[in-house]
This record gives structure tokens, sequence and C-alpha cells, in this order.
């Protein structure tokens, strides 16, 4: 009966999908099918042949491995392995190479015999790669094929470098990279006018060759083509799907990666549901957007028609669960997001006292409070609360050189004026000038420039909480230490990080707690920030009696909004504050026209800001509720 359920959930679905509950659990247990593989073949006295996938998604697996061949004795001495892709052209040396990443990630940490090692040659004149590639093909041939191939996805549906309009039984060769990929990539490279054009991959016919394929996504982000390569028709538009036509081919993904999936994202579609209120909630505002109706104007038959049968016939009338779910949505709106005082607040999601709470908002970077909930953090100050902002990290990676030279020249220039010898200033602006000059793609800046960098961001910070009504007593910068790498890939969280997180927490000590719960940011900063809060909270609950009375609200809006049916806080912004709200993000001027690390959104910040707050308020407008200009969304984080 169990196995005739999970074929009726996963029915939509053609191929299958394991679903991990984070991605370390899900990387240790493919780790542990490499490492039990590896040591079965080592027992036949027999090689094993593994392709291998770079990217972010695998680094866990290979850090697992290293952590086998360690503390268990794994040994690699057997293994031979074969990498997916490179670009083209590129040094091996270089800090964006594929051979980096392995050396860096596996190889420089286990016994594997380098010779061993395959990795496509980016170095090759261009009429050498043909052959080349044949060459590569040919040497897995001759081993006999791979025993096991990992792959990634990137948000084209690619699997190695084949992008969209790849053939099914394509070999190793070169090819051109889309544009969407190149951006995903720019981070790395510095801008996405220094990501190489084309890449050497392994075909999808080679991949296919493989005894077992085992494909790997994390994170929300990855949601949207993992539902399209597992329930989506095959196509050469997501090369992901060919997969489907593989009888040894198994999607790992984490619960983040799963979520769009029919099986969680619209389980009433696929099997009778235990009706929580959540999932009722989801339910049926997901009906009223999918037949285009209000939620008060929802019918039995509309109900009937799209697998809500089950809901309308154990708690209807259909009219009762409109009536409800109407409620429940209309009480999620107010105008007092530190709480109304002298209400009744059984109705409302924040509570009424204490009159005056004490509030931090915490922003990862140092624009993140202006442009998710610069409105909120607006009305919280006017109406009266003791508001903190503390800016998480100095953001000094996301300055364009030539500001610095901007604010150097102004430095120096005031300088001379007030008669100060500004020898000293002089000889490390041309200092800056020379390193500029000379400086090559995502290199690091020296100590001096970062320096100013992060003075750039801080004085643009300072200047959008005073707009919002801050003292500067009231401003904190955190400068955490696992941001100060000077590099885009950070530092693990460590001690001092938490520490400093719970030193201003005791400082404060606040009833209302405000965090970025963007998750799908790019940067990888906010979920970082986000875990360091509540790693210091969770401590300091276990002997600090003020934690109980402090509620943590998640905000949105960089990036990407909560859903409707999430949202447990929505603060109305009138055409006046939606005005406010985009002065306050004005004030980062760095930031604005374009910004260094925009993501694949091309828009200004605060014109993304304000169209997903005013379609957040169109959203509930379409439900039938109260229309206004704009509002900002939170989630109450339980913790």
């Amino acid at each position: 009966m169990a196995r005739l359920n999970l074929l009726e959930e996963t029915r939509f679905e053609k191929l299958p999908v394991t679903v991990y509950p984070d991605q370390q659990t899900a990387s240790v247990t493919v780790a542990k099918r490499i490492a039990e593989l590896i040591i079965s073949k080592q027992k036949n006295n027999e090689p094993t042949v593994l392709g291998l996938a770079t990217g972010v998604t695998p680094i866990k697996v290979y850090a697992e491995l290293v952590r086998m061949h360690r503390q268990e004795g794994l040994s690699f001495k057997n293994v031979i392995t074969f990498n997916l892709d490179e670009y083209y052209p590129m040094l091996p040396t270089s800090a964006q190479s594929y051979v980096t990443f392995m050396n860096e990630n596996l190889f420089n940490h286990i016994d594997i015999d380098k010779k061993n090692i395959h990795i496509a040659d980016g170095t090759l004149s261009q009429p050498d790669v043909a052959q080349f590639c044949l060459a590569y093909e040919r040497k897995i041939t001759e081993l006999g094929g791979l025993d096991l191939q990992l792959l990634g996805i990137g948000r084209t549906g690619h699997i190695g470098f084949n992008e969209p309009g790849s053939a099914p039984n394509s070999g190793t060769r070169l090819v051109t990279l889309d544009d969407l990929t190149r951006g995903d990539a720019a981070r790395d490279f510095g801008g996405k006018e220094n990501v190489p054009t084309k890449a050497i991959t392994m075909g999808i016919g080679t991949i296919f060759k493989a005894r077992e394929i085992i494909l790997m996504a994390w994170n929300e982000k990855k949601a949207p083509i993992i539902k399209k390569a597992v329930e989506g028709e095959i196509s050469g538009e997501v090369p992901a799907t060919y997969l489907q036509l593989s009888d040894n081919v198994e999607f790992i993904v984490d619960q983040g990666a799963a979520s769009a999936l029919t099986r969680f994202d619209t389980p009433w579609l696929v099997k009778d549901c235990e009706w929580t209120n959540a999932l009722k909630k989801k339910a049926v505002i997901w009906l009223a957007e999918k037949v285009s109706k209000p939620i008060l104007k929802l019918t039995e038959e509309d109900y009937n028609n799209h697998g809500m049968a089950q809901l309308a016939v154990q708690q209807g009338p259909a009219y009762n669960i409109n009536i409800d779910i109407f409620n429940q949505a209309q009480q999620t709106i107010t105008g007092w997001p530190g709480g109304k005082p002298g209400s009744d607040d059984r109705r409302r999601p924040e509570r009424a006292e204490p009159a005056v709470k004490k509030v931090i908002i915490f922003s990862p970077h140092p624009d993140d409070d202006v442009i998710s909930m610069g409105g909120t953090f607006i009305r919280l100050v006017d109406q009266g609360h003791d508001v903190h902002v503390a800016y998480q990290t100095s953001g000094n990676t996301a300055v364009w050189d030539d500001d610095v030279l901007r604010y150097m020249e102004f430095a120096v220039d005031f300088s001379e004026s007030i008669g100060e010898d500004n020898s000293k200033l002089k000889s490390i602006y041309n200092e800056m000038r020379q390193f500029f000059a000379r400086k090559l793609p995502n290199e690091i800046d020296t100590q001096a420039i970062r320096n100013v960098k992060g003075f750039i961001r801080k004085s643009e910070a300072i200047s959008g909480a005073r707009y919002a009504g801050l003292h500067d007593d009231h401003i904190h910068f955190m400068a955490l230490p696992f941001y100060e790498t000077g590099k885009t890939r950070k530092n693990s969280v460590g001690e001092e990080d938490i520490k400093l997180t719970m030193d201003l927490l005791q400082q404060v000590q606040p009833q209302q707690i405000f965090a970025a719960g963007d998750f799908a940011d790019p940067h990888g900063t906010h979920v970082v920030c986000f875990n360091i809060i509540l790693e210091a909270l969770n401590r300091l609950k276990m002997t600090e009696a003020w934690v109980k009375d402090c509620w943590l609200w998640m905000y949105r809006g960089a990036w990407h909004e909560f859903p409707t049916y999430e949202i447990e806080m929505a603060v109305p912004l009138s055409p006046q504050e939606v005005v406010r709200k985009r002065n306050a993000i004005f004030k980062h001027q760095s930031q604005k026209d374009r910004p260094v690390f925009p993501g694949e959104d091309a828009r200004e910040f605060w014109v993304r800001a304000e169209e997903r707050n005013r379609e957040t308020a169109l959203a509930y407008d379409r439900l039938g509720l109260a229309e206004y200009a704009a509002m900002e969304a939170f989630v109450r984080y339980p913790f």
C-alpha cells in the first residue's frame, strides 16, 4: 500500500527523485555511495571511473570524501576521474579554472594518482580542441565507461555545459555558453564581461553511457528548473529533460530544490491531504489565483474541478472555507508593524504591548534594510519605537573601483584646501591607481582599497538610516569577520561572528528583530547572516529571560518576495511612503544605476523593490482584500 501511495504522489515525476531534509544530509549520502563503489571495486582489484562535476553543488560531497579519506582511510589510488567541463580559454592556474576548483576541493587532499585525473585543457588552440575531445571520449571508452557520473544543473537546464539546443547523442565538444549561464558565473569572474563565452564539455551522449547518474540540486533557487527537468516534456530547450530517457539516473535534492514539484507544491492534486490550516490557506489562495477570482467568490464547482473536493467535503461548505481564509488574509494587514498600543491584538500580527518596543533591524548588506523594508523601518521610527539598525557586513566587495578613486580625489583636495600635509594621502592614491591599472578580473583589492570601499558603503548606510529617523548611536556596524576576505567567496562562520551578534543583542535586548529571510540571495550572504542571528538567539535563550519575549520577523524584497499564502504581516504603504522609501534607497549612491553584482535582475534596486511591493499589494487586491499602493511582507520565524 505504501508503495502504491508513493507512486500516486509521484505520478507527475518522470524519473526517480529522492528528497533529503538538507544539502548536508544529501551530500553525505552521495559521498557514502561513491565510497562504497570505490571500496567494492578495490576488492575486485578494479579501477573506479568517476565523472565529476564542479560548482557549488558538489562541494559538500567532496568535503565528505576528504573527511572519509583522512579519518576512515578511504583510498583513491584505484580511482580515475573525468571532469565534465572547463571554460575555454582558461589557464589551469586561474582562480576560476575547474582545475583549481578540483585541486582545492578534492584532489590536493586525497591520495589519487595525478595521472588518473582528466580535465579538459582550456589552453589548447581552437583547431586542436576537436582532436582533444575525441581523445577524451576514447579514454573513457577504453576504461569501460564511467561507473558513476555526478551532475549539477544550471538554471537553463544545462548539465555539464550542454546548453539549450544540445543534441541527446552529443559527445565531448566545444560549446558556446548561454548568456544566463555567463551571468550566473559573473560574480566569480568580477563581471560578466570577463566570463569566457565558450567551454569544453562532455556531451549528453557521453553522460548517458555512465552506469549510474546522480544529479544533485540544492535550495529554492533551483526549484523551477528541477520541476521542468522532472515533470516537463523532453525538450532540447531544457537539456536535463533528456535524463528522463535513462534507466540509470536519480535526482538527489534537498527540500528547497524539491519545493516546486507537484507532490510538495500542490499535493492536493496527487493525494488526499491532512488539511492543516497552513495547507488550507495555501490551497485556497492557489485556487483563487488559478481561476482568477476573489476568495469570497470561489464556488463548490471551483473546488471540485481543481483537486480540492476533499477539502470542500471535510471542512465545507466552500463559502465557510472562503470566509475563514479571507479573514486570515485580512488579519495579516496592519499599519502598526510594532503593534497598536491599547488595542485588542488577538487578530493582529504583532502584540500591542509593550507600547514602545526595542527593535533591531539586521541588514546583511548595508542597503538591505531600506531596499527590503524601508517603509516599515520609517513607520516603526515614526510610531515612536526604539529602533536600532545593525549592518552585519561591510559590503566592501560591491563598490566600483572608479568610486574609490573619486572619493580619494575628494579627500586629497579637501586636505589640501585646509592646508594639511597630504603627501601620504597622495601616495596611497597613486598606489591605488597603479593597482587598478594592472588589476586582474576578481583580483583581491589591497587592504587600503577595501577600507575605502567599506567607508563608502558605511557613509551611505548612515545617510539612509538618518533619513529613516535614527540617531547615530542607534546605527551599528558589525563588520562580521566571515565576510572580510576581500574575495567573493567568504570564510566559514566563526565564533567571533556569533559573539559579536550576541553582544549586540544583549546590549539592546529587543522585543522585535527583523532579519533578511531572502535565501535566494545570489551572494549567499543573507542565509549566512540569518543563521548567525539564529545561533546567537538560541544560545542567549538558555540564560537570558528577555529572549522569550522577542519575536523574529523575516523580510524579503531585494531578490524575491514571500508567496502570498506565507505572509503573516503585510504593512501597507501609501504613495507618499513609497516615495520616502525610494529616497532612503537613493542614499546608497554606489549601488544606484548599475550595482557591481546585480544578480539576474538588471533593474535598479529601487525599481525592483517598488515593483515587488506593488505586486504584493495587487496580489492582496486580486484576492478581494483592500487595495493599497504597495505592501511590505513579513513572516515570523519561530525559535
